[in-house]
């Protein structure tokens, strides 16, 4: 990997971090030093995650919890495995009982209705069972400790907490979600910067998860719960939904691009639209970064996959048009030409038949992992289990109520997904992972990020500290307000509708770890826009 760890062409105040022995990079302290820790007690990388991954939903639930779903992308002995483990829907759960609840054109955000089975908990598991080393009951220890013994609020955290009470407060009516405020507003009060927070149910279940090797949350003590409180109020999710559920081991999908493969999980996950941009993209060249042709091709190339993808994704054998031909070069072209001086509006192509934490580690053995989970909308669903500290995701707002889409609500089916873990390699050797949180702006900010290391040889913190764009609908599109003003002004010119943005937040939270192939030396970058850190040995 080529590039200039002196030279930052963008506001930061971080620099690239460098290790040999491990490296944690996520959006909290906290999580990243406890995965180092683990390092330091003889645990490899996937024990690493996994400890990051339980700490993040003590220590920042808004984005995450024990009832997430999750994705993994993980790299042991030369090889790169996929797990997916995001949950279906219940058994009961259809669009007839969906419609009969009162919801025409869309289950709604929060309660009950659009909880689908967690993940996260079994697919710790199997990660620990397949790759790791330390017990489960080691590795969890620093998110029990913090669930017990309480950490101080981050401003960034304290920021989005109060935030989503103030949204909470007006959407959440009903006994169903007194949990919800007893937990995470106790007394009608959110915890504020500085200010202690502790989960005592939160460390309740990690212990369980840990002692049985997840098996309580799916078939034990922790199911019971969930199936009683679900019933009490009207759920659909029940304790044989829990017991179904096994965290799935795929095969990665991925694109070429100039020399490198990019990979991806496949759908249900929609690393499938990061993809099918870039091979729209590796058609043209781009000889310098800030110019208004390489956003204006980027931006139409985001447009037509992303199109693509809402059309098409969702689990996998419920798609009518397979990976492969979404990939291939031939429909790569045919949407390439669609790509002109103008901004267009996007419509979904016919190929040829043929809220969310990121974290990344990596260790001295050469194991690494790209891992990613997510509430989806922030706390997600509003439900948490009573005295568990369980806040249960509301994933299933993402299935689609028209029978006749791909993405159709039915019993037992996993939806489109927007979390994805990315990985890059070149020469069948790894460069590491990388990853970019945010919901519909996670495969944007992979296809930006990618580009900033691959066409424009930016230093993986350069990469993450370059200004920004979102797509989000027809000819709009959002921007950081770092972009150069006279490109805003060519891109409006060309007929993008561009709203420059103060905040951020909007834009995803990323990390990065590329390995030294030679020295296997790690470098790290972590995002500026949140509470970002390396931890490194």
């Amino acid at each position: 990997m080529s590039s200039n760890a002196h030279v930052y062409p963008y506001e930061s105040k971080r620099n690239v971090v460098y290790g040999r022995k491990g490296m944690v990079a996520t959006s909290q302290p906290l999580a990243a030093e406890a995965g180092l820790d683990i390092l330091k007690q003889g645990g490899n990388a996937i024990d690493a995650a996994i400890a990051t991954a339980a700490c993040l939903t003590v220590v920042e639930p808004t984005s995450n919890g024990i009832g997430s779903d999750c994705f993994a992308l993980v790299w042991v002995n030369g090889e790169l495995h996929g797990l997916n483990g995001s949950g279906q829907a219940p058994q009961a759960l259809s669009i007839e009982a969906v419609q009969q609840a009162g919801y025409e054109k869309e289950l709604p955000k929060f309660g009950m209705i659009p909880v689908t089975v967690p993940g996260t908990p079994g697919a710790w598991a199997e990660l620990s069972r397949k790759f790791g080393k330390l017990p489960l009951t080691d590795v969890l220890a620093p998110a029990i400790k913090y669930a017990e013994e309480g950490f101080p609020l981050s401003p960034t955290l304290a920021y989005y907490w109060k935030r989503a009470y103030e949204g909470y407060s007006k959407a959440l009516q009903g006994e169903e979600f007194t949990a919800w405020f007893e937990t995470f507003a106790p007394n009608g009060k959110v915890p504020e910067v500085g200010e202690m927070w502790a989960s005592p149910g939160h460390a309740y279940t990690l212990r369980l998860i840990a002692e049985t090797n997840g098996k309580a949350f799916y078939e034990g003590e922790i199911a019971d719960q969930i199936d009683q409180f679900f019933q009490k109020h009207g759920g659909f999710l029940r304790k044989e939904d829990l017991a179904a559920y096994e965290p799935e081991w795929v095969n990665p999908i991925s694109v070429d691009y100039k020399g490198y493969q990019v990979w991806e999980i496949p759908p249900n996950g929609q690393g499938l639209i990061a993809l099918e941009a870039l091979n729209i993209l590796k058609g043209f060249d781009f000889p310098e970064k800030e110019s208004t042709n390489t956003y204006h091709k980027q931006i139409e190339a985001m447009k037509l996959a992303f199109v693509d993808g809402l059309k098409y994704i969702t689990d996998a054998e419920s798609m009518s048009v397979s990976v492969e031909e979404l990939l291939s070069d031939e429909y790569a072209e045919k949407r390439r030409q669609l790509i002109g001086e103008e901004a267009i509006l996007p419509e979904p192509g016919t190929p040829q038949k043929g809220g969310t934490v990121y974290l990344a580690t990596a260790d001295e053995e050469g194991n690494m992992v790209s891992f990613i989970q997510s509430n989806y909308m922030g706390f997600g669903s509003g439900v948490v289990v009573p005295g568990t500290g369980i806040a249960m995701q509301n994933r299933g707002h993402n299935f689609s109520l028209d029978p006749s889409h791909d993405n159709a609500l039915k019993p037992g089916k996993k939806t489109y997904h927007t979390i994805i873990p990315g990985f890059l390699t070149k020469g069948n050797q790894a460069v590491g992972p990388f990853g970019v949180m945010g919901g519909f702006m996670q495969p944007q900010g992979h296809v930006q990020v990618v580009m900033n290391t691959i066409d424009f040889n930016l230093n993986p913190q350069a990469a993450l500290d370059a200004p920004r764009w979102m797509w989000s609908e027809g000819k709009k599109v959002h921007v950081e307000r770092a972009l150069p003003a006279h490109i805003v002004d060519e891109l409006s010119r060309k007929g993008h509708v561009i709203s420059v943005e103060a905040n951020g937040g909007p834009f995803g939270r990323g990390q990065i770890i590329w390995r030294d192939p030679k020295t296997g030396v790690l470098a790290g970058g972590t995002e500026s826009r949140t509470d970002g850190h390396i931890a490194v040995w």
